[in-house]
């Protein structure tokens, strides 16, 4: 498209390509010099022009149809050379601009936009478009980091992990949640495997029973059967659990329901995923 046509042809094809169809602009004059060259027979060619009689596109059309492109146009007159020449006409009609004048393409431009929009739509449900494509096509975006992280990209794993076996003593198991700094710490057996945890509420309550710390067994105090996450699960479904379960902190298991990493509700927070 020329003009304001360009513009939203522009957008057009910026909106094309972001949902699996892969699309550019190519410049009507610039085409007539070289540029026709960046369209092939496998293409499809999207024209817009509200008069339908532009004359940049109405030049190039006898050599797109020697190129056996597939041509459609969007014009308001549904008679003009564009339209009667196209493959598909898609009507784009309006009775007035907005302009008080006449003039200024405004409702003319809108109606090309919505049209475009809606083409861009119906090829994505086509194509059977997910989100998780769509976060490949934004990975510098908030909506594809959501999509696109997982929870071993950004869980506290190795050494950062707080952990005590079954059989630690409580004043034992308090110095490790104090040195990691997670509010919490997980018992695991000989073997890594997950046995329960005890957080900073864990402790709030032992405290409020009178119990000794220094006597204190943490498997007698800790909460067993607690919420866990996969680590090749999305960062969005931790958030998800955590926001059902009303709880900050999910302990992050292996497919051998192994010891992997801790997540935070905070780190989904610095991650920009909540």
């Amino acid at each position: 498209g020329m003009g304001k046509s360009g513009h939203i042809a522009r957008k057009i094809a910026a909106t094309l390509s972001s949902t699996g169809t892969p699309a550019m602009f190519v410049h009507p004059a610039e085409a007539s010099h070289g540029d026709l060259g960046m369209i092939t027979g496998k293409d499809v060619l999207l024209a817009l022009s509200n008069s339908g009689t532009t004359e940049e596109l109405v030049n190039i059309l006898p050599l797109i149809k020697r190129k056996g492109v597939p041509f459609i146009s969007m014009t308001g007159n549904p008679h003009s050379s564009m339209a009667t020449t196209a493959t598909v006409n898609i009507d784009a009609s309006v009775t007035k601009e907005a302009c008080p004048l006449g003039q200024a393409p405004t409702a003319s431009t809108t109606v090309a936009l919505v049209l475009g929009d809606a083409l861009a739509m119906a090829l994505l449900e086509a194509k059977g478009f997910t989100e998780e494509d769509f976060a490949f096509s934004h990975p510098g975006g908030r909506l594809g980091r959501r999509l696109l992280l997982k929870v071993r990209d950004i869980m506290h794993s190795g050494d950062s992990i707080p952990r005590v076996k079954a059989g630690t003593l409580l004043k034992d198991a308090l110095f490790e949640i104090s040195s990691k700094g997670l509010g919490m710490t997980t018992v695991v057996d000989d073997s890594g495997r997950l046995q329960g945890v005890f957080t900073d509420g864990d402790l709030r309550r032992t405290l409020d029973a009178g119990k000794d710390i220094t006597r204190t067994l943490i498997t007698d105090v800790m909460s067993v059967n607690g919420k866990t996450v996969s680590v090749d699960a999305m960062a969005t479904e931790a958030a998800r659990l955590m926001e059902e379960n009303r709880i900050y902190t999910l302990v992050v298991l292996d497919d051998n329901q192994q010891l992997s990493g801790i997540i935070r509700m905070h780190d989904l927070l610095q991650a920009n995923v909540v």
